[in-house]
């Protein structure tokens, strides 16, 4: 097959087949991360700061240890010393040494023989502080007079004369800028803010490790990627990460923030220190909202140039982000990159600043960083065309990116579906539905790069001719039942005659997380390469027992075939009938794939919002919902269509309801979904998908990743809606009642 031939004429592509983990998890017989027991097992607890930044006096934890069934207490003086750059930010971030950076940030953890027990030997860990200034604003943070939260953390790149709390410095851009806006009909600026929001997993953190004196241990994690687990806690605890073992289990979701470590390294050196004994840690909610990582906070300023017609002729961002008080941790760099991707514009100039704050260390969140950027500029987008008097839709096909078009961050864009999303919403009947009193309609567009990363599998025959393949990738989104069928499909085989296992780290090569959609794209591919290994060797052993040159064999409908006529007259020998006498022709019969896989194809969406406006409350509700995206293939339609929602439900609570909200001594507010409100089914409508297929050339199914972008038009895409019902723009999210009631009466009075 030509490298970049995309196979046609599907069986089990496109079809909806039971999902390979339906009746474990319906039925509870799916094991979480806090189902996990083992013999001897301890329980765990964390002792955290309760002040956003404070000097770590003295820790006495004589009267914990006193208790009778504490076995291990832990502080930072049982770690490693000596760490350096991201060693010491992930060892700091698990257990602080000097200083208490943020609200929850974790001092000394304990085991005990139940979990009672653990908690209350916490609770007499004594903790002495000497509290220090804090900042949890971004612009605050950056403020002359601000506290320093990391002295000497900055980077080359930043400018003399910025406060230390700015760490990073980011700017690229093309064109003269001077001219793209002196040629605009109008030019606007604006200022954009968006709180913190959570990724609001179901499922605490969970683990249990074990660490015996000799270096050697185990670990069961609830984690988006395993082999990453193994790599930071060697690095934290100072071991060998081959000496480590680690087994995901399934995960009660994740969206990015089960991609690192918080309190896993914690579980190992309680375990080391109890004489290799297991000990367990689960968190508790107000500990993972507290404690693990939120995206960033952002403080956004756009600048963008339009001519009548709705050209843009150039535009500007600076963005300022914080991603708590770890260097790296803001995607501001993501999120400067995702600004104008949808867009093909003459000049542009992207300006970024990371910045630390007395905030916890932040984690990815499902395209970090882009849902922040499109929110700033397609609000901006949003409100010229509407002063122009021109159709939202209409100006982004103008100026809207196409296949061979530079993008804003550089390369250029290959085979993309933009302008096809677009084109498909615009003739969705949602977009032409009329709208009442107090109603109003938004649209946005979106993107993600999606990434490709290390990537290993393995594939083995059955002796009955059924297929078992292991992957790396935990499955957090339909990966198992994805990867299936397009296994089912390169072999010829059925789809139920297929087995994905996620196997822990010792049987496979390292594997990245499941994330930045990547497990369908890179484990699908390698799961197809690896078929094809296996092909190509059961078309040797069918050419053995014919006779005849394995060239002149050819693999389709799940059987051997000679190529034709003049390689002879045999009957097609099936996998079946192959692997029933692999024993006796040389053998088990596998495949095995591992590389870095390129050809990642570039996602974009456009989403369609109407809503309503309370006049007298400012309360919003959505009345429909209308997701497009291009999945460039979707190997199985529901779980596309589902990770569609899920990103529209996730953007629909940033933008309406979720916010990280902090008191003046620096302290988390609302650290239970009490107050941290998610959206519940009550507060959605149905949310309508299209799936458009462009497929991606630089996969063997067209497989684009489709987990990111639909969380980033939501944003902007209801800020548009809110103000085209009731003529009030709030440029920073949430959008409360409170504050959009506050806008109306403010634009009442004038």
């Amino acid at each position: 097959m030509a490298k970049d031939e995309i196979r046609t004429g599907y069986k089990i592509i496109g079809t909806r087949p039971n999902r390979p983990d339906g009746l474990d998890k319906v039925t509870g017989r799916a094991r979480y991360g806090a189902d996990f027991h083992a013999p001897g097992m301890l329980f765990g607890a964390v002792v955290r700061s309760p002040h956003a930044h404070a000097r770590i006096v003295k820790i006495d934890a004589s009267k914990a240890l006193a208790l009778k069934g504490v076995k291990a207490v832990v502080t930072r003086a049982d770690l490693p010393s000596g760490t350096t750059g991201a060693e010491f930010d992930l060892q700091e971030n698990t257990l602080a040494g000097e200083r208490a950076l943020y609200d929850g940030h974790a001092v000394a953890a304990v085991a005990a023989t139940s979990q009672l027990l653990a908690n209350d030997a916490a609770r007499l860990i004594e903790v002495d502080y000497e509290i220090l200034p804090h900042v949890t604003d971004v612009d605050a943070a950056m403020a002359e007079g601000a506290p320093v939260i990391r002295e000497g953390a900055a980077d080359h790149s930043v400018p003399e004369g910025m406060h230390p709390n700015v760490v990073r410095h980011i700017e690229f851009g093309h064109g003269d800028l001077e001219a793209g806006f002196a040629a605009a009909d109008i030019v606007r600026q604006q200022h954009y803010r968006t709180e913190a929001t959570h990724q609001g997993y179901i499922e605490p953190h969970a683990c249990v490790g074990q660490l015996g004196e000799d270096g050697k241990g185990e670990m069961w994690v609830c984690t988006q990627g395993h082999w990453y687990i193994r790599q930071m806690c060697a690095q934290v605890l100072g071991l060998e990460a081959a000496q480590l073992r680690v087994t995901p289990s399934e995960i009660g979701g994740g969206f990015g923030g089960k991609t690192t470590i918080f309190m896993e390294p914690l579980a190992l050196a309680l375990s080391k220190k109890a004489g290799g004994r297991p000990v367990k840690l689960v968190m508790s909610r107000a500990e993972v909202l507290r404690a693990t990582g939120p995206t960033a906070s952002a403080s956004m300023d756009v600048k963008i140039g339009m001519k009548k017609d709705g050209t843009i002729t150039a535009a500007s961002v600076e963005f300022r982000m914080q991603g708590g008080p770890f260097v790296g941790m803001s995607p501001v760099g993501e999120a400067l990159s995702c600004a104008f991707a949808c867009y093909t514009i003459p000049a542009l100039r992207h300006v970024g600043y990371e910045v630390l704050a007395n905030r916890p260390k932040c984690a990815a969140y499902r395209a970090p960083g882009s849902p922040m950027a499109a929110f700033a500029v397609e609000s901006l987008i949003d409100e010229m065309t509407r002063e122009l008097g021109l159709d939202p839709i209409d100006v982004r096909l103008k100026n809207g990116a196409r296949d061979g078009d530079r993008a804003s961050y550089g390369p250029t864009y290959r085979t993309i579906g933009l302008r096809q999303t677009l084109e498909a919403a615009k003739a969705h009947p949602n977009y032409s539905v009329p709208l009442g009193p107090n109603q109003g309609r938004g649209v946005a567009s979106g993107f993600w790069f999606n990434h490709g990363g290390e990537t290993s599998v393995s594939l083995a025959i059955s002796e009955d001719g059924t297929v078992q393949v292991s992957v790396g990738t935990p499955d957090i989104g339909g990966s198992r039942a994805s990867i299936a069928m397009m296994t089912a499909e390169t072999l010829g085989i059925p789809y139920e005659d297929v087995r994905v296992n996620v196997v822990e780290t010792g049987a496979l090569g390292v594997n990245e997380p499941t994330h930045g959609s990547r497990a369908t794209f890179a484990s699908g591919k390698a799961a197809y390469k690896a078929a094809q290994q296996a092909i190509g060797e059961m078309c040797k052993r069918a050419a053995a027992k014919w006779g005849i040159d394995p060239e002149a064999v050819t693999w389709s409908e799940g059987a051997a075939h000679p190529a034709g006529d003049n390689a002879g007259k045999f009957e097609p020998m099936t996998i079946k009938e192959i692997a029933a006498q692999m024993g006796k022709t040389g053998g088990p019969i596998s495949g095995h794939h591992e590389s870095t896989p390129g050809g990642v194809g570039a996602s974009f969406g456009t989403h369609v919002v109407d809503v309503e406006v309370d006049p007298e409350t400012g309360r919003v509700t959505i009345l429909r919902y209308l997701v497009v995206q291009d999945a460039g293939r979707a190997i199985h339609p529901a779980y596309v269509e589902g990770q569609y929602q899920g990103g529209a439900v996730q953007g629909i609570g940033w933008a309406l309801n979720e916010e990280y909200i902090y008191g003046a001594d620096g302290r988390l507010q609302n650290p239970v979904f009490l107050d941290y409100r998610v959206p519940v089914a009550s507060d959605l409508p149905m949310i309508d998908t299209v799936i458009v297929e462009v497929p991606n050339p630089g996969h063997p199914y067209g497989v684009r990743g489709v987990g990111e972008t639909g969380i980033t038009p939501p944003l902007p895409a209801i800020a548009n809606a809110i103000h085209a019902a009731c003529g009030a723009r709030v440029r920073h999210l949430p959008i409360t009642p409170a504050k959009l009631l506050k806008a109306m009466q403010e634009r009442a009075n004038g």
